[in-house]
């Protein structure tokens, strides 16, 4: 009876993964809070020639896509955001444990990025986005902690993906597989 009880305590599958997820919106959440506290809206740092440190809103999503569509991207962004998030989750759950590595890495990665800005909207009605890189007049858009860590993780899954096809990585370690 002791042993079933402790199987079923056990995380199923890569779920354990999701300390990742976790640890992404804490960095997230804190940097978001530290910029809203010590930082004007549009206020500027210069860290570095081509970075500065910055305190925007971003009602919309990537690049401030659909910013200015009047409201209802905030909450399609949210159900989206949860959406995504639950079926990586599941994905998760059904990954095999201490398997694929990296896929697991990138899919709670991917998580706790899209949860961190889920966080804000739901709370704030807008994501902060605090980091500005820049180069002689050339802007990338603004980001922040949860944006990186979506970004890291697709270009994981991309990674593989084209690894797996050249053969690079054992059929075991390949993403679907």
């Amino acid at each position: 009876m002791t042993g079933r009880v402790a199987e079923k305590r056990k995380p199923r599958g890569a779920v354990r993964w999701l300390w990742l997820s976790f640890a992404v919106i804490v960095a997230d959440q804190v940097t978001k809070v530290a910029v809203l506290t010590r930082m004007e809206l549009y206020d500027r740092i210069p860290l570095l020639p081509s970075l500065d440190l910055t305190h925007l809103h971003n009602t919309g999503a990537a690049f401030s896509f659909l910013s200015d569509a009047g409201g209802w991207q905030r909450w399609f962004f949210v159900v989206l955001g949860l959406i995504v998030s639950g079926l990586i989750a599941v994905w998760l759950t059904r990954l095999p444990a201490g398997r694929q590595r990296w896929l697991c890495a990138a899919l709670a990665l991917i998580v706790g990025g899209a949860l961190g800005n889920v966080v804000d909207r739901l709370i704030l009605g807008y994501v902060v986005d605090f980091v500005l890189v820049h180069y002689k007049g050339w802007h990338f858009p603004a980001f922040n902690v949860a944006d990186s860590a979506i970004t890291v993780g697709a270009a994981i899954l991309l990674i593989e993906s084209v690894m797996a096809r050249d053969g690079r990585i054992e059929p075991k370690h390949r993403i679907g597989r």
